[in-house]
C-alpha cells in the first residue's frame, strides 16, 4: 500500500471523473475513523459515491494503488465491520433510492442506502412490509443489514435479513457486474461454464461443496442448524443445504453467502428483497416482571409455549439507566417496582378476541410456576412507546457514569433457547471467576442474549481481560453448539475466533473464498478472515488517563467534559430524517452528511481534546469548523439515548475557544442583542425603520453578515414592563381567586413580542390570578446560543438570587418564550456558583411554560372551560425544539383543546430551522431554508387555508413567515381570542 500522501496525491486526479466526493482532510477522516463499535483506525480517504460508475472508478483505484474499500452505510455496526486503513466508501448520502416495487409478487428493489424504517413506511401504503428488523431501524441502511445479516425482536416470525434476500445486484473486484438469484441446478452449469470472475466463483464452490470431506467438516463444525441465528463465518452450510449438492433442496442462492459477509467480498449495488404483508392488526404486550435474570431464562420457555411473535428482555440495569434519559422516562409508565428482570411478550391475531387466550394463557402458566409479580397488558400507541424503551438499550448504557462501560464483545452470542439456562449459569460462573458484573438484554426468544461485561477498556488489564472473556465465552457458545454472532457479524471482533467455532478446516474453506471472489483482497479487508486480534486498534488509547478539563459549566454528575463526549457510543440516533420524524440532529437531515450529525461533533471533539498539546485544548479550529452547523436545538438531550447534549458541549467549547481566538462581532452582537435593543426603545420607530427600510437594512446586514433575504425582527412601540406600569394597578383592585404568579419577562416578549406578554397577563387576569412582574435580568438565552455562557453564568446567578424568595409551589414562575424559561430547568443548575445550586433547583421545579401551568391549573380545578366562546376552529401547532426536547408540547394542544373551541393537529416537522441567529447569518441561510423547507414549509403552505398556525416559539414564528409568507401566532394568543 502507498503513503497516505501518495493515495491522495492520486485521489486528486480522480476527482476529475469522480461524480460524488472524496474526502482527504484529517476532519473527514476522523469522522469515520470510529462506528458504533470499540474500534477506532484512521481511514486514508472518505469516498461518497453518486452511483454505479464511482464505485466501479473506486475499485479500479483499488486495484492499481493496492488500497482497500471500505464499504459503508449508516455506520451502526457493533464488531468494527466499517473500520480500517483503506478508502472508506459511504454510499449513505446518494444511493438511497427505492427502484421498483411488484405488489403483486411481494418483492422491491432498493439502492443500498434505503432506510429501514423509510421503506416499511413507504411499504405500509401497500399492506406490505420488509419483516426482519434492528433496534437501530430508524437509521440503519438495508446493504448493511444484508452485510450483517441483520435481524431483530420479530426474527421469531420473520428470521434474518438473509431469509427475505431475493436478489443482489453486486460490482465484483474485477470492476465486472454480477446478479446473484436463486437458479436451477441447469443454471447453474450454466453459470460454472462462464470465462469470467463470475464463472469461476461458481466453480470453486461448485468443487469445495461437491467434496465429501469438506460436507462432512461442515455438517459436524458449523453451529447447530436448528438455531435461527447464527453468523459465524461465511453461510457455506446454508450453502451446502441448496440443490446440487442437496438433493430436494432449496435453489441454489449466493444471496445466503453474501448477507453476512460484511462487504468482504463484492460491492453490493441493488437488493431485491421479499416482502410480507403487514402484521396483525391486534397487537398485546404482555410486560412480565420478574425478580432475576435467571427466573427470565425459564419464564421465556413458558413464553414460547404460547405463539408469541416476539419475546424481548431488559434487565434491571437498562430499567435503571431510562430513568436518567428525558425520553425514555416517558416510556417507563408500565413499570413496576423494581424489577430485576422484564420479559416483553408480544401476541399479534385478527382481533382483541383471538389474542387476549393467548396471553392469559401465558399469564396463568407463568403465575401457576411462581414467576412473575406483575404482568400489565399494553395496547395501541403505548406499544410504541415499550418497544422504544427496549430499542434504547444499547444507548442508555452509554449512560453509566464512569470509564467502565456494558462492552460489545460477547453481546452476539446464541444457543438454542433451551439450553440458554444451563449456558448462562455457566457463564455466569465465568463472570464471578473473572469478579466481572454484566448487563443482559435482547432476543431471548431466539436464544440470543446482548451479554456486556463491564469493563474499562482505557485500563491495560481491562483490555487483555476483554480477549479473555472472548475466548472463554467462545469455547462455552462452541459447548453449547450455538454461534458467537447471531446478528452483529463477526467483523474484527469475534473473527480471530472462528477457527474455534467452526474448525481450521472449514476455516480454510472460508479464506479460500475469500481468495477466489477477491484475490487482492480490497474488498474491507481483516474482518472474518485474517482479522488482527480483536483487542487491538480500540477507541481508547490504552493506559491514557482522561483528560480533565476545567469548565465552567458542572460536568460532575458525567465525571467530567471529556466523559460527557464519551457518552456518544456510535449508535447513529443522530442520523435518522425528517421522514422518521423528531429534531434530531436537523442540520443532518438537510444535507445528509456525517459531519452535521451529533456522533460527527462527538468524534471530533473527542479526538482533538485528547490529543490536543495546547495549554487551551479547545482552541482547534477543526473542533469549530465542525460545531458550525449545529443548530443547539437541543433535540438531542432527549432523543440521543446516551443523552450527548451537543447543544451544552458546543457552548463550552465556543467560550474557549473565543479566549483564545477572541469574539466575532456578529455573534458579540447577538448575544448582546437585547442591550440593543434596549437603546433602540429610546426611538423605536426610527429603529425600526432603518432595519425594515431595504437600503439601511442591507448595509447592517452586510456588516453583520446577515443573510440578505432575512427581516430583522422590529420593536414594539413599548416593552412589557413599561406597559405593565402603567396598567397593572388596576389589579389591585380587583380579586383574583386563584392566587399570584409571577410572570418571567423575557428579552424577546420586553422588546419585540410586547403585544403577546401583554395578552398573557390580561389572561392569566381573566382567569383569576393576580400577575406580578418580578425583578430579574434577562434569561441570557443569547449568551447561551453564542458561547458566551461567563456571562450567562453571571445573569443565572443574578437571576436566581432575585427569585430564590419569591418563587415556590405557591407562586410559581411563568415563561412565555420556551428557551427563556427552560433555561431555569436545564442550563441554570449546572451553571450558578455552587452555593446557589439548590436554589437554583428550586426555582427549577417551580418553572412553568405557560400551557404547563394552565393544564395544572385545570388539573387542581382552578380553570373553568366556559369562559371561552367563539366558532370552532382548526389549527397546526409547530412546537419550539427547546420545548419538545426538555418539556413537550402535549400540555400546548391540551390547553387549546380544552376550550372545546380549537381542534389541534401538530406538525411533525422537527426544529424550524431559525434557531435563534443560526437561520439570520448568510452562510447558514440555505441550511436554515432547507430545514425548514423539509416539512414544516409545505405542511404550512398545504394547509395555510384551513388551519391557523401557531408556535410558541418566536424564532420559530420568524421562520414561518420568511419561508411561507404566512403569520404564525403564539398559543396564548389564541387562547386570549377566545376570552378577551
Amino acid at each position: 500500500m502507498n503513503s497516505i500522501s501518495q493515495t491522495h496525491n492520486s485521489l486528486n486526479s480522480l476527482k476529475q471523473e469522480f461524480k460524488g466526493e472524496i474526502y482527504t482532510n484529517d476532519i473527514w477522516r476522523t469522522l469515520y475513523a470510529t462506528d458504533a463499535s470499540a474500534y477506532r483506525e484512521m481511514p486514508v480517504a472518505i469516498a461518497l459515491p453518486k452511483d454505479n460508475d464511482d464505485i466501479k472508478a473506486l475499485i479500479s483505484f483499488a486495484n492499481e494503488f493496492d488500497v482497500p474499500l471500505i464499504p459503508r452505510t449508516a455506520g451502526t455496526s457493533l464488531a468494527g465491520q466499517v473500520v480500517g486503513n483503506g478508502i472508506i466508501v459511504d454510499v449513505s448520502k446518494y444511493m438511497r433510492n427505492i427502484i421498483e416495487l411488484n405488489e403483486k409478487e411481494n418483492w422491491v428493489r432498493v439502492q443500498p442506502s434505503v432506510v429501514l424504517d423509510e421503506l416499511n413506511k413507504y411499504l405500509e401504503n401497500y399492506g406490505l412490509f420488509f419483516g426482519p428488523e434492528t433496534s437501530t431501524s430508524s437509521r440503519c441502511m438495508i446493504a448493511g443489514m444484508v452485510g450483517n445479516n441483520s435481524c431483530g425482536a420479530h426474527s421469531l416470525v420473520y428470521g434474518s435479513t438473509r431469509d427475505h434476500t431475493l436478489e443482489i445486484k453486486a460490482i465484483l473486484s474485477d470492476r465486472s457486474e454480477a446478479i446473484f438469484g436463486s437458479i436451477t441446478k441447469e443454471k447453474f452449469v450454466e453459470k460454472c461454464n462462464l470465462q469470467n470472475l463470475e464463472g469461476e466463483i461458481y466453480r470453486h464452490v461448485n468443487a469445495m461443496l461437491s467434496d465429501s470431506k469438506n460436507q462432512e467438516e461442515i455438517i459436524n463444525e458449523y453451529p447447530d442448524k436448528s438455531l435461527k441465528r447464527r453468523n459465524t463465518g461465511y453461510a457455506i452450510d446454508l450453502l451446502l443445504d441448496c440443490e446440487p449438492f442437496t438433493n430436494g433442496g432449496e435453489p441454489f442462492n449466493f444471496c445466503k453467502l453474501l448477507a453476512g459477509s460484511e462487504g468482504t467480498l463484492a460491492f453490493i449495488t441493488e437488493i431485491k428483497l421479499n416482502l410480507v404483508p403487514i402484521p396483525p392488526k391486534e397487537t398485546v404486550l404482555v410486560c412480565v416482571h420478574l425478580k432475576t435474570v435467571e427466573e427470565s431464562l425459564r419464564a421465556n420457555l413458558i413464553a414460547l409455549k404460547h405463539q408469541p411473535v416476539a419475546v424481548e428482555l431488559m434487565d434491571s440495569v437498562i430499567i435503571e439507566l431510562t430513568k436518567e434519559n428525558i425520553e425514555q422516562r416517558k416510556n417507563r409508565f408500565f413499570v413496576q417496582g423494581e424489577p430485576g428482570a422484564i420479559l416483553i411478550v408480544e401476541f399479534a391475531k385478527n382481533t382483541r378476541e383471538e389474542v387476549m387466550p393467548l396471553a392469559q394463557a401465558m399469564e396463568a402458566e407463568m403465575i401457576a410456576n411462581n414467576l412473575g409479580y406483575h404482568f400489565p397488558m399494553i395496547f395501541g400507541d403505548d406499544i410504541k412507546k415499550v418497544w422504544n424503551l427496549r430499542k434504547a438499550g444499547l444507548g442508555v448504557l452509554s449512560n453509566m457514569p464512569g470509564d467502565a462501560k456494558p462492552v460489545p464483545v460477547i453481546e452476539d452470542t446464541a444457543v438454542a433457547p433451551e439450553r440458554l439456562p444451563d449456558y448462562i449459569r455457566e457463564f455466569d460462573i465465568l463472570l464471578a471467576k473473572h469478579k466481572l458484573k454484566c448487563v443482559y438484554h435482547a432476543h431471548i426468544a431466539t436464544g440470543e442474549l446482548h451479554l456486556r461485561p463491564l469493563l474499562n477498556l482505557k485500563d491495560p488489564k481491562d483490555v487483555e481481560l476483554f480477549h479473555t472473556i472472548a475466548l472463554e465465552t467462545a469455547k462455552l457458545v462452541k459447548k453449547y453448539k450455538g454461534s458467537l454472532s447471531g446478528e452483529h457479524g463477526d467483523g474484527r471482533l469475534r473473527g480471530e475466533f472462528i477457527p474455534l467455532m467452526i474448525g481450521d478446516h472449514n476455516y480454510k474453506l472460508v479464506t479460500d473464498i475469500k481468495k477466489v471472489w477477491d484475490s487482492k483482497g480490497i474488498f474491507n479487508p481483516g474482518k472474518i478472515v485474517d482479522t488482527p486480534k480483536m483487542n487491538s486498534f480500540l477507541r481508547y488509547e490504552v493506559g491514557k488517563e482522561t483528560k480533565e478539563i476545567k469548565t465552567i459549566f458542572d460536568f460532575s454528575s458525567d465525571l467530567g467534559f471529556m466523559r460527557a463526549v464519551e457518552k456518544c457510543n456510535g449508535s447513529g440516533d443522530c442520523r435518522k430524517t425528517e421522514v422518521i420524524g423528531g429534531s434530531m440532529c436537523p442540520s443532518y437531515m438537510a444535507t445528509r452528511n456525517e459531519n452535521a450529525t451529533t456522533r460527527g461533533r462527538a468524534n471530533i471533539l473527542r479526538e482533538y481534546l485528547l490529543h490536543s498539546t495546547k495549554q487551551n485544548p479547545f482552541d482547534h479550529k477543526e473542533i469549530y469548523e465542525i460545531m458550525d452547523l449545529c443548530l443547539s436545538c437541543k433535540g438531542c438531550k432527549s432523543e440521543c439515548p446516551s443523552s450527548v447534549d451537543m447543544t451544552r458541549l458546543k457552548a463550552e467549547f465556543m467560550q474557549h475557544y473565543y479566549d483564545s481566538n477572541g469574539i466575532p462581532l456578529r455573534s458579540r452582537m447577538i448575544a448582546y442583542i437585547s442591550y440593543i435593543n434596549k437603546l433602540g426603545m429610546i426611538l423605536p420607530s426610527v429603529f425600526n425603520f432603518f432595519a425594515g427600510n431595504k437600503f439601511t437594512s442591507s448595509i447592517l446586514k452586510s456588516i453583520l453578515g446577515f443573510a440578505p433575504k432575512r427581516s430583522i425582527p422590529a420593536l414594539y412601540k413599548y416593552t412589557l414592563r413599561q406597559w405593565a406600569k402603567k396598567n397593572l394597578k388596576s389589579q389591585q383592585l380587583q380579586d383574583f381567586p386563584n392566587g399570584k404568579v409571577c410572570l418571567f419577562v423575557d428579552e424577546f416578549t420586553e422588546y419585540n413580542d410586547t403585544l403577546i406578554g401583554i395578552k398573557t397577563i390580561q389572561l392569566l387576569n381573566k382567569l383569576g390570578y393576580y400577575v406580578e412582574l418580578p425583578s430579574h435580568d434577562e434569561s441570557g438565552r443569547t449568551f447561551l446560543s453564542k458561547g458566551l455562557i461567563r456571562t450567562a453564568q453571571k445573569l443565572a446567578n443574578k437571576n436566581v438570587k432575585l427569585l430564590k424568595d419569591l418563587i415556590n409551589k405557591d407562586t410559581p414562575l411563568i415563561g412565555i418564550e420556551p428557551s427563556g424559561i427552560l433555561s431555569f430547568r436545564d442550563e441554570y443548575p449546572d451553571l450558578v456558583n455552587k452555593e446557589l445550586v439548590e436554589a437554583s433547583k428550586n426555582i427549577a421545579k417551580n418553572a412553568f411554560l405557560f400551557d404547563e401551568f394552565f393544564m395544572r391549573e385545570v388539573e387542581l380545578g382552578k380553570i373553568d372551560s366556559s369562559i371561552f366562546k367563539g366558532s370552532k376552529k382548526k389549527v397546526k401547532l409547530h412546537g419550539h425544539c427547546h420545548q419538545k426536547s426538555l418539556a413537550s408540547l402535549l400540555p400546548t394542544k391540551q390547553m387549546l383543546e380544552y376550550t372545546n373551541l380549537y381542534s389541534v393537529e401538530e406538525i411533525k416537522s422537527g426544529c424550524c430551522g431559525m434557531a435563534g441567529s443560526f437561520g439570520y447569518e448568510k452562510e447558514h441561510y440555505d441550511v436554515s431554508m432547507k430545514v425548514g423547507g423539509l416539512v414544516l414549509f409545505p405542511e404550512i403552505i398545504n394547509n395555510k387555508a384551513d388551519y391557523i398556525i401557531s408556535a410558541p416559539g418566536t424564532s420559530c414564528r420568524h421562520q414561518i413567515k420568511d419561508g411561507t409568507g404566512v403569520a404564525a401566532f403564539h398559543p396564548i394568543e389564541l387562547m386570549w381570542e377566545l376570552c378577551k
